[in-house]
């Protein structure tokens, strides 16, 4: 991992090797909480778009909260990333002996070269492993013996299989492994599983939501 102090150097570090997570660290001003509960959740996640977060009414501290949004978003925007920007009461859980939701050790993947970006602003924010501290679970016998119980084909088509249906891209964490959490208010960059990687793709993982506390996550 490493840490720099402008949104230049967060996009332009290369991942290589075991680098593959920059944090632009920052200690934001303004009220963010005061954005959460302006607005009503209908559904577990709602989208605020520019025009929603601009006709707001907010006081001093909130403004600032938004300004901060807008310029995150217009940044994003800019290096040809689509933000969105979410408030989340929880996201889908799998019930299944191997889920594949977001709470799960996971990394993403992508046809062309690319990263993922993420910030909270507001609530439980993700974690991190390093990947000498995980293991892909599609190789621990006892879960690939059930993944084979599921399958039904030649053999020659179950890892086709794996990926079709995203189990090769999670991953459980090791006896005493030790996650990262990326915090309140730094935009990480996180490494994607592509064709032109020069380094393993992060392993992350959305947070449980503690007591209701409504998250505000920009992501891309």
């Amino acid at each position: 991992m490493i840490s720099v102090t402008t949104f230049q150097d967060l996009v332009s570090t290369p991942f290589q090797g075991d680098l593959n997570v920059a944090c632009w660290s920052r200690n934001l001003k303004g009220d963010f909480s005061e954005i959460v509960n302006k607005i009503e959740l209908t559904e577990n996640i709602v989208e605020l778009d520019t025009d929603t977060l601009n006709a707001l009414q907010l006081s001093e501290q909130g403004q600032i909260a938004r300004e901060i949004l807008l310029n995150d978003l217009r940044l994003l925007d800019a290096h040809g990333a689509s933000p969105v920007l979410n408030l989340i009461k929880e996201y889908e859980k799998d019930d299944f002996f191997f889920p594949t939701d977001v709470y799960s050790y996971h990394v993403d993947r992508s046809p062309i070269p690319t990263s993922t970006f993420l910030c909270t602003y507001h609530g439980a924010s993700s974690d991190v492993l390093p990947n000498s501290q995980t293991e892909q679970k599609i190789n621990i016998p006892e879960i690939r013996c059930e993944l084979k119980q599921l399958y039904d084909g030649p053999e020659e088509g179950f890892d086709s299989f794996l990926k079709e249906h995203f189990f090769d891209l999670h991953y459980r964490a090791k006896e005493n492994a030790q996650p990262i959490n990326l915090g309140i208010g730094h935009l990480w960059r996180l490494a994607v599983n592509h064709p032109e990687s020069e380094c393993l793709p992060c392993v992350h993982r959305a947070p449980i939501e503690k007591d209701g506390k409504t998250r505000l996550l920009l992501i891309c």
